[in-house]
């Protein structure tokens, strides 16, 4: 199987429209759905694939910016850092 180093198109204009001022995925408080997506969504910034969806930036940016979310990332830290290949 070849595989091609051109990125392809993200598919998420699925969630760039209801995201736009939205700050959580589901009803209710930010959740481990947002934790999660952030996340995912970090992994492509500067690839390029997210270029055409401004909402999403905007949606990971103001995730970023709650202090629960950096207590998250904070609280894995120590356990990246340890792991084999941390």
């Amino acid at each position: 199987m070849q595989v091609s180093a051109q990125p392809k198109a993200a598919p998420f204009g699925w969630a760039n429209g209801p995201l736009a001022m939205a700050y959580r995925l589901v009803d209710g408080a930010f959740s481990a759905a947002d934790l999660l997506m952030v996340h995912v969504l970090r992994r492509l910034e500067g690839s390029g694939l997210l270029d055409e969806y401004p909402n999403l930036a905007a949606y990971i940016a103001r995730a970023e910016a709650r202090p629960a979310f950096k207590r998250a990332l904070d609280a894995q830290l120590p356990v990246f850092i340890a792991a084999p290949n941390g």
